[in-house]
């Protein structure tokens, strides 16, 4: 069977609930995707806590993770989100993020709502992180945000992606995840995307982060994976997703659609579905307690 690449993102899943889930409990979570065999993972964000209040206590989750890791094992991939240059000093200063996340957007309404830059600084930042990133010695992943097209009639095609991948590639950037950001992509938009855009990634790690209704999951996955992707990320049962969606059913696609899809078409990555029965409780926990939301079965 072919190797996939799981991305797990409980950052994403969490970060818009309008309770308050308890660092420890945090904790405990990201220890159980270790214990089930997620080496990659989507953990915390470096962002205002005025504005994303669930990320207020990123250094605090890593420290108390990192303290309980085996000191002699191989450490996880562990990711930590910045938009900006304040973001990047704070996870470079924090043990145990592996890898920096940054949302580049090519809508240039979503890149002011969330980062207040225009497309030169956001460039410029890009170009930053891969300085600072690679003098520490730690990866960077760049999600290309709205790749898929935006809700707001601005222009977009696979050109303007195209391109965007080209510049990438120029300033040496190895890993890239193409994201469905409001979830209305159709799997035939979501395999001719990563089909057309594929000559202009040769040295790129091309992924994505698609987002979806439950019912219509299957066939994105699939539409990615049948167009070559091997790189997915995801959310047990779904949990979170874009609050710019404009539907209260597009969420993250779930980790155990993506499992079962990607093996359905030949694929492994590497995650015993009998290992997330523990996940899902405390995933269903977490959605009950916290998003006010009913659990998934």
């Amino acid at each position: 069977m072919e190797p996939v690449k799981l991305i797990e993102c409980p950052r994403d899943a969490w970060q818009g609930l309008p309770d308050l889930i308890p660092t420890e409990y945090k904790v405990e979570y990201l220890k159980a995707l270790l214990a089930a065999g997620f080496r990659h993972i989507d953990a915390v964000s470096f962002v205002s806590p005025k504005h994303v209040k669930q990320m207020a206590d990123s250094e605090d989750v890593m420290r108390q993770l990192m303290a309980s890791l085996p000191a002699n094992g191989v450490p996880p991939e562990i990711i930590g989100i910045v938009v900006n240059e304040k973001g990047l000093e704070r996870a470079l200063a924090t043990p145990g993020v592996t890898t920096i996340g940054y949302p580049y957007s090519i809508s240039a309404y979503f890149r002011r709502a969330n980062a207040n830059m225009t497309r030169a600084e956001s460039r410029v930042l890009v170009e930053k992180l891969k300085k600072e990133t690679a003098a520490a010695n730690r990866g960077l992943v760049i999600y290309i945000s709205m790749a898929f097209g935006n809700p707001y009639d601005e222009p977009w095609g696979a050109e303007i992606v195209a391109e965007t991948l080209e510049w990438l590639k120029d300033i040496r950037i190895h890993t890239v995840s193409l994201a469905d950001t409001v979830g209305n992509a159709t799997p035939e938009l979501i395999g001719d995307l990563y089909r057309g855009v594929k000559d202009h990634v040769a040295g790129i790690e091309l992924g994505v982060h698609l987002h979806s209704r439950p019912e219509n999951a299957e066939a994105k996955i699939l539409a990615a994976y049948e167009a070559g992707c091997r790189r997915f990320d995801s959310a047990l049962t779904g949990l979170g997703g874009c609050p710019f969606a404009g539907d209260t059913l597009v969420g993250n696609i779930a980790t155990e659609d993506v499992l079962a899809a990607v093996r359905k078409a030949g694929g492994d990555a590497g995650i015993d579905p009998s290992a997330l029965a523990p996940l899902l409780q405390m995933t269903n926990e977490i959605r009950s307690k916290y998003a006010h939301a009913p659990m998934v079965q």
